[in-house]
């Protein structure tokens, strides 16, 4: 857990993002529709962080976390909006990510793997937001299946094997021996950045 949020309060303003109406820019291409996974987990983290410092000219920014943790970060020249967040205002993010397997048919042939990627931004002079995320989808074959050790060795399109642990070991009830998996996971990051309230 406390890894995911370092990345993302180290990327947050490093991310070619930008509120407003957003336009999607797909990166990459985008994968076919497919049938429903066999089984899937998800896990969304949230969390928000303060602006203490911001530097136009060298575009050095401090965010304060919420256990008052700071991290400074240099955002890139793709950040267009820097010039509209100012100290005190919210960065709020979160982060998601999801692992879906399914369990191909006997006679349904792989599909295409690959890796695709996403991003959503927003109009120029807003305050910075937006989303990017990418999906890698695998093909494997189980070639051995040990309950015991709650462990399955799973054997790739480029003939490379690799022993997994699934986080349900119920999971590989469902499951037998020549089986072909398509495995895809999905990472995403929101960011959004709001306008300090007013004090009173």
């Amino acid at each position: 857990m406390r890894r995911l949020v370092i990345c993302v309060l180290a990327g947050m303003l490093l991310l070619p993002i930008a509120t407003g109406g957003w336009a999607a820019e797909p990166k990459g291409k985008s994968p076919a529709k497919a049938e429903p996974p066999s089984w899937q987990t998800a896990t969304v983290v949230e969390e928000t962080a303060t602006v203490e410092a911001v530097d136009q000219s060298t575009r050095m920014v401090t965010l304060k976390g919420p256990k008052g943790n700071s991290v400074t970060l240099k955002a890139s020249e793709e950040v267009r909006n820097l010039a509209q967040v100012k100290v005190g205002d919210t960065v709020k993010f979160a982060y998601y990510e999801s692992l879906a397997v399914r369990v191909l048919k006997k006679d349904e042939a792989f599909p295409a793997a690959g890796e695709s990627a996403a991003v959503a931004r927003a109009k120029p002079g807003e305050k910075p937001a937006g989303v990017v995320g990418t999906e890698t989808s695998v093909n494997a074959t189980i070639t051995a299946i040990d309950k015991k050790a709650k462990t399955a060795t799973l054997k790739g399109e480029d003939g490379k094997s690799v022993t997994v642990t699934p986080r349900d070991p119920k999971n590989l009830d469902k499951v037998k021996v020549g089986d072909r998996l398509v495995i895809t996971y999905t990472e995403a990051i929101g960011v959004k950045v709001e306008k300090a309230e007013k004090k009173k």
